[in-house]
């Protein structure tokens, strides 16, 4: 419980969360006890957050007064983000006048990985990070510790449909490469100095079935029989080294 108060900013009270949603602060997810009434309130403050993609999840009661002793929070608690998200389209325009690199994180459930890459991203010069509303880590000051203070400069988007992302930043010209384990072509025989959006899948399974569809491009790296993946923070550095070296050496 402890762990959850220094991870994630918490909003105790339906009023409260009610106008959270409202005023638009990024909210990571609501949770509400299995014991509450479900009068017009609480109905219409569910509905709020679905409406703005906010996952809902039923606790027992007993979790959130721990959580929050001696606090009414009436059965409801936001968990809300800690830094503001900016939309898809903010990122496409500042990539606009120079060469895009994006970053599309599939399922990557682990905060150091993700402030990992956050951090790579930014050293690197990625225009963004994109990552889905469910089975993502979201922001929270775990990610920003990760991160060692890249947090601040990144641009990191949070979308309903990361499939449909995928397919949206493509119509604007951009080459989706996913990296998977079994893809044909090792990453530094492919040309990645194109406008380019690169798919890290997660720890666990890699790129979900329909994001490995949509990829105009598979790349793996090459490794033992000894070793079966990288850390999706170590893949992502690699790949993202690649692209700047491969950019660099075709101004030359």
């Amino acid at each position: 419980m402890r762990h959850a108060k220094k991870t994630e900013d918490i909003l105790p009270g339906r009023n409260a969360v009610i106008e959270a949603i409202r005023a638009s602060r990024p909210i990571n997810k609501l949770l509400v006890a299995k014991s509450a009434s479900f009068e017009s309130s609480l109905r219409k403050l569910i509905f709020l957050a679905r409406e703005k993609y906010i996952p809902v999840q039923q606790v027992e009661q007993t979790y959130l007064d721990k959580m929050f002793p001696g606090v009414a929070h009436q059965g409801v608690v936001a968990l809300a983000s800690a830094k503001e998200y900016v939309t898809i389209e903010h990122i496409l325009a500042k990539a606009k006048e120079e060469n895009p690199l994006l970053l599309f994180l599939d399922e990557i459930t682990d905060p150091r990985n993700f402030g990992a890459i956050v951090r790579t991203a930014v050293a690197a010069g990625a225009h963004g990070v994109i990552i889905p509303r469910h089975r993502t880590a979201p922001v929270t000051p775990a990610v920003a510790k990760a991160a060692a203070g890249a947090l601040e400069y990144a641009l990191i988007a949070r979308v309903a449909n990361l499939t449909q992302t995928i397919m949206y930043v493509q119509r604007h010209g951009i080459w989706a490469v996913g990296a998977d384990a079994a893809a044909k072509d090792v990453f530094w025989d492919v040309n990645l100095t194109v406008p380019l959006a690169l798919i890290i899948g997660g720890e666990s399974k890699g790129l979900g079935h329909l994001v490995r569809q949509k990829c105009d491009l598979l790349v793996r790296l090459p490794m033992t029989e000894k070793v079966s993946s990288l850390n999706a923070g170590v893949a992502a550095a690699l790949l993202i080294y690649e692209v700047l070296r491969q950019r660099r050496s075709a101004k030359q």
